[in-house]
C-alpha cells in the first residue's frame, strides 16, 4: 500500500474501495494479511487525519454504494475516530497527563539500564516474539499497521514486555502516518485499561494465529492473565468542551491551517486573502521523529495549501517558539489584522493555542476559532463509552445530509 499526500490521490483510493466497504469489510477486517495486503481495510486513516479528504466525504461515498445496514462496521470505523476526538476534547487533562508520562518515561530511559535495554529491544523488532518485531519494523519501515495488530502490538508492550504504555504510545505517535494525539493516546489507554476503567485488551496466541492466517503463532510467548493498568482517581469526569462558533463576522481573513484544521466544511463565503500552513511533526515527541511520518505531515500541508496557489505561505518549523513567531510573521506579511483558524483538536498543535494567540494579540491581530459541523453533531455524543454514540449515529448522518 502507498500513501501520495494530495487530495487526488485520497479521492482515488477512495473511490477504488468504496464498493467493497459493506459485508465484504465486515467479514475480513479484522484480518491482519500483511504489508503487501490491505484489500479487506480502507486504509484511508493517512489522507483523513491530515485532511486531504474528509469523513463525511467518506461516508457519503460509501453510503452511495451500501445501505447504511450494509456498511454499519465500516461507518462504525469512521466514527471512532470521532469518537476518540469528542472524547478527549471533554478530558483534555488526559492528554496532559500522557504527556507528563511520555517524557518521564524519556527521561526515565537514560537512568535506567534495564527499562532502556528492554525499550531499544522493542522498538528495534528484536524481543524474539515474531509478531511483535515484525509489526515493530513494519511500522517503522511503512509508517503503517493494521488496525488489529495494533491492538495486539501495545497489549504485547503492556503486558507481556511490561514497558511503559506511554513510551509505546509515544513510538507510534512518531512513525504512524495517521498519528492523531486522540486515536493514538486513547487506544493505547482502552487496551491498557484505562479508558474504560477496568476493561482491558489481552493478545492472545490463538487470535493472532486465527486473524494473521496462520503467519504468527506466539503460543507460550505471551502473558495471557495479566491485570489491568490503574491510574489514582480513576477515568476522569467528562466537562462540555467550549466550542467556538460555526462562522465567523462577516470580514476578509488570513486561515491559518496546522494540520489539526480540517477545512472541508468551512461555512460558504468566506472572504480568504492569504493562507498560512503550518507543520512541525517535532511537536509530536522530544524524541526523534520518524522519517516517513515527518515527510507526509510535510507533504499532506504543501498539497492543502496548492489548493490557494499564491495565496499560501508554508511555515516548516521544528519548534514551538519557530512555529509561533513563523506564523505570526507570516500573517502580518499579509496585510491582514483578522486571523481564522478551524478548530485545533486536543494535541501538541492545540497545546500552543495560548502563547499563539497571546502572539498575535501582542501585534494587534484579532484570532476567531471555528468548529466545524461534522464536530458538533458528533462530539456532544463522546462524552462517555462508544456505545452512546454508536446509538445516534443514524441522527448524526441525517443531521449531515448523509442519512
Amino acid at each position: 500500500m502507498q500513501w501520495t499526500a494530495s487530495p487526488a490521490n485520497a479521492r482515488e483510493h477512495l473511490l477504488a474501495i468504496a464498493p467493497v466497504m459493506g459485508s465484504d469489510y465486515a467479514r475480513k477486517r479484522n484480518f491482519d494479511f500483511g504489508a503487501g495486503d490491505r484489500s479487506n481495510v480502507s486504509a484511508l486513516s493517512p489522507w483523513i487525519r491530515h485532511g486531504l479528504i474528509s469523513e463525511s466525504e467518506v461516508l457519503g461515498e460509501v453510503l452511495r454504494h451500501h445501505s447504511a445496514a450494509a456498511a454499519e462496521k465500516f461507518i462504525q470505523e469512521v466514527f471512532w475516530r470521532g469518537y476518540f476526538k469528542g472524547w478527549l476534547e471533554h478530558r483534555p487533562g488526559v492528554w496532559e497527563d500522557y504527556v507528563e508520562q511520555r517524557d518521564a518515561g524519556l527521561a526515565a530511559l537514560a537512568a535506567q539500564g534495564g527499562l532502556r535495554k528492554g525499550y531499544e529491544a522493542a522498538i528495534a523488532g528484536a524481543t524474539g516474539i515474531e509478531a511483535f518485531d515484525a509489526w515493530a519494523r513494519e511500522l517503522v519501515e511503512t509508517g503503517y499497521l493494521h488496525n488489529h495488530a495494533r491492538m495486539w502490538f501495545a497489549s504485547i508492550w503492556i503486558f507481556t514486555l511490561r514497558l511503559p504504555w506511554a513510551l509505546g504510545a509515544d513510538f507510534f505517535f512518531r512513525h504512524l502516518l495517521d498519528g492523531d494525539a486522540a486515536s493514538n493516546t486513547c487506544s493505547w489507554r482502552w487496551v491498557a485499561g484505562l479508558h474504560t476503567v477496568g476493561k482491558h485488551y489481552l493478545a492472545r496466541a490463538e487470535n493472532i494465529a486465527k486473524f494473521t492466517a496462520g503467519r504468527f503463532d506466539p503460543a507460550g510467548q505471551l502473558d495471557e492473565r495479566a491485570e489491568a493498568l490503574e491510574e489514582a482517581g480513576g477515568n476522569p469526569l467528562a466537562v462540555a468542551p467550549d466550542l467556538p462558533i460555526l462562522a465567523p463576522p462577516a470580514g476578509e481573513y488570513a486561515l491559518l491551517l496546522t494540520p489539526d484544521s480540517v477545512v472541508d466544511d468551512l461555512a460558504s463565503g468566506l472572504s480568504i486573502c492569504s493562507v498560512v500552513g503550518v507543520s512541525t511533526p517535532a511537536l509530536r515527541s522530544s524524541a526523534p521523529m520518524g522519517e516517513l511520518a515527518a515527510r507526509f505531515e510535510h507533504d499532506a500541508m504543501a498539497a492543502r495549501l496548492a489548493a490557494f496557489d499564491d495565496r499560501a505561505q508554508p511555515i516548516r518549523a521544528d519548534s514551538a517558539q519557530a512555529v509561533i513567531e513563523g506564523a505570526v510573521e507570516a500573517v502580518k506579511a499579509s496585510g491582514q489584522s483578522r486571523v481564522l483558524m478551524p478548530w485545533t483538536t486536543t494535541g501538541p498543535y492545540r497545546d500552543l493555542l495560548p502563547a499563539l494567540n497571546a502572539a498575535l494579540s501582542r501585534d494587534g491581530l484579532t484570532l476567531d476559532l471555528m468548529a466545524r459541523p461534522y464536530d458538533r453533531a458528533v462530539w456532544p455524543h463522546a462524552s462517555k463509552g462508544f456505545f452512546k454514540l454508536k446509538q445516534k449515529i443514524p441522527t448524526v448522518l441525517r443531521e449531515l445530509g448523509l442519512g
